[in-house]
C-alpha cells in the first residue's frame, strides 16, 4: 500500500476561494487585526502569509506591530481598544509573547466574539461542552483545518478509532473535542503514555502534534490509517520534517499529509473562515 497525499495547499486554496466569493457578496468587509509583539522570525513568516491571504480574499486586515519591550498593560489596553472597534471582527495576538507578558492574561482580555484563534477560556469551554448550534464556539484554527483535511480524505469519522498524539491547548485538546463531536472514539497520547507505538498502531485516524521530528515511525501506523501530521520541525541541515517519518508511514497508511504543504496552509485559511463567521455572528447576518 502507498498512501495518497492529502494536499493541504489545494484544500486551503479552495477554502480561501470560497470565502472570497462569500465576502464579495457582503455589504461589508470582515475586519481582522493581528497584534505582533517583537520580531520572532517564525511569527513574521506566518503574519506575512496571513496578510497576503486576507487581502486576496477581500478582508479588511492589518497587522499592528509593537516593540519587544512592550509591557503587559500596554498590550491589554490595545486589545481593549480593538474589542470596542466596530470595524474589527477578529483579533489575533500572535504567540509566543515576550517573557514580561502573561499569555493567559492577554488571551482572556480578548472579546470571545472576536477571538478568532479560539483560545479564550469561554470558547474553549463551549467547545469542551459541545457548543449548541445557536451559540457556536470559535474553534482553534489548526484543529479546524485538520477536520477539513479528514473530510477531504474521505475519512469515515463516526465510530472511527482516532488517536491524537499530543495534548497541547493549541492542538491536542481541541482536536480531541472536534473528533468527539464527529462521533469518533478518541484516545489522547502524551509523554507519559505507555507503549506509544502500540497505541498509535490501533488508530484508524492518527493526528500527530508533539513537535518531535519523525517520532512516529512507519511500524507505528496501522494498515489503511489516515495520518495527519501537524508537526513542523527544522532539522540541523535546514530540512523541514513533520512528527511522522513520512516515507515509512506512506507505505502503510491509506492517506497522509506532507510536511510542508499539509496542515500548515489550512491554519491561515481557517483563520479567515473564523473571521468571517465572527463577522456574520456579530452582525446577525447570513453569508
Amino acid at each position: 500500500m502507498t498512501a495518497s497525499i492529502i494536499d493541504g495547499k489545494a484544500v486551503a486554496a479552495r477554502l480561501r476561494a470560497s470565502l472570497a466569493e462569500r465576502v464579495a457578496h457582503l455589504p461589508f468587509r470582515p475586519g481582522l487585526r493581528v497584534v505582533r509583539v517583537g520580531d520572532d522570525p517564525a511569527s513574521g513568516v506566518y503574519v506575512r502569509n496571513k496578510d497576503r491571504a486576507a487581502a486576496a480574499a477581500g478582508f479588511d486586515s492589518a497587522t499592528l506591530q509593537l516593540p519587544a519591550d512592550t509591557d503587559e498593560d500596554t498590550l491589554v489596553d490595545l486589545v481593549a481598544e480593538l474589542n470596542t472597534d466596530p470595524v474589527v471582527d477578529g483579533i489575533l495576538v500572535q504567540l509566543p509573547l515576550p517573557p514580561q507578558i502573561r499569555q493567559d492574561a492577554v488571551i482572556a482580555a480578548i472579546d470571545p466574539a472576536k477571538d478568532v484563534d479560539g483560545f479564550h477560556p469561554l470558547n474553549a469551554g463551549r467547545l469542551a461542552m459541545g457548543a449548541p448550534l445557536h451559540r457556536p464556539a470559535l474553534v482553534p484554527c489548526t484543529p479546524k483545518g485538520v477536520m477539513h483535511l479528514l473530510r477531504e480524505a474521505g475519512a469515515r469519522l463516526p465510530g472511527a478509532r482516532a488517536v491524537v498524539l499530543g495534548r497541547s491547548q493549541i492542538v491536542g485538546r481541541p482536536m480531541l473535542q472536534l473528533l468527539l463531536a464527529a462521533d469518533c472514539s478518541v484516545t489522547v497520547l502524551h509523554s507519559r503514555s505507555r507503549d506509544l507505538a502500540a497505541e498509535c498502531r490501533r488508530a484508524e485516524i492518527l493526528v500527530a502534534a508533539v513537535g518531535r521530528p519523525e517520532l512516529v515511525r512507519g511500524d507505528w501506523i496501522g494498515e489503511g490509517a489516515v495520518v495527519i501530521d501537524v508537526g513542523i520541525n527544522r532539522l540541523p541541515e535546514g530540512r523541514l520534517v513533520g512528527d511522522v517519518a513520512f516515507a515509512e508511514a506512506r507505505e502503510r497508511a491509506a492517506a497522509i499529509t506532507p510536511v510542508p504543504g499539509g496542515v500548515g496552509p489550512m491554519t491561515i485559511a481557517c483563520l479567515l473562515e473564523n473571521t468571517l463567521e465572527a463577522a456574520l455572528a456579530r452582525r446577525g447576518a447570513a453569508g
